[in-house]
């Protein structure tokens, strides 16, 4: 006698016949890339890229204070870097890229996890959403927007000299001084407005790369979020100084 189970209204036999094959599954395992998990590792690893580039850019930045020559120097090293073994510009030209692609895919992870966890909740809950949650999320959000304004403007300005007073021709430190002009004030002020956003992003991006890694727990957590905070306050400071030197005229 075959022993059933009942499972609703339908019964299964639960001693099958030896040798006899389970019957293969409609669904497929889902890809890493495709899970939540995958994505918000791609947003920690592409985030990781773009806050070294950050304090790199920062770094390079700050050496308008040793004179114009010094970062003139500098600029002209990032596009002869491996000269004469890479051509001219070269390696600059595949870390601008590889840039390009880390900022693509945040963007992409980010939209498709805001996307899903829509999904996943389509009713409103009554309940307020804590204020702290409310904040976080409209600095990813709307910052994340401002700031790719902002990156465009700043490549149109500095790098391609579109929309700067000295033009593409001039030399890079010329370029950054007529483009933080006190006249163009309002150039500055923008950039002031930005780089807080970046701070902001930074400050809870950075966090969530913690908490995403695992690294995260009781023990830790005030520690991580004090290193997330500096590090944010570290690149704003050091974004700033530059432009505002140049706007009240220490810089010339």
């Amino acid at each position: 006698m075959t022993a059933t189970i009942e499972r609703g209204a339908a019964t299964a036999p639960v001693n099958a016949p030896k040798g006899a094959s389970h019957a293969p599954t409609s669904k497929k395992p889902s890809r890493f890339l495709s899970s939540s998990n995958g994505k918000k590792v791609v947003m920690a690893v592409t985030g990781a890229v773009m806050v070294s580039f950050l304090v790199l850019h920062m770094l390079g930045n700050l050496k308008i204070f040793l004179g114009k020559d010094s970062f003139n120097e500098y600029a002209d090293a990032l596009r002869t870097l491996f000269e004469p073994i890479a051509p001219y510009r070269t390696v600059l030209t595949i870390l601008e890229i590889g840039l390009v692609v880390s900022v693509v895919l945040h963007m992409w992870a980010a939209i498709s996890l805001a996307r899903k966890a829509a999904k996943a909740r389509p009713v409103k809950y009554v309940a307020k959403k804590s204020q702290a949650n409310g904040y976080a999320t409209h600095i990813m959000r709307f910052g994340g927007l401002t700031i790719l304004l902002f990156v465009i403007w700043h490549l149109l300005d500095l790098t391609f000299g579109v929309v700067n007073p000295k033009g593409f021709d001039s030399a890079p430190a010329d370029r950054m001084v007529a483009g933080f002009d006190a006249s163009r004030w309002w150039v500055t002020l923008i950039y002031l407005v930005a780089v807080v956003m970046v701070g902001l992003h930074l400050r809870h991006g950075i966090w969530s790369a913690f908490q995403t890694l695992g690294w995260a727990n009781r023990n830790r957590n005030r520690g991580l979020r004090l290193t997330a905070g500096l590090v944010s306050a570290v690149l704003v400071i050091g974004f700033l100084a530059p432009p505002l030197a140049i706007t009240f005229g220490v810089v010339k």
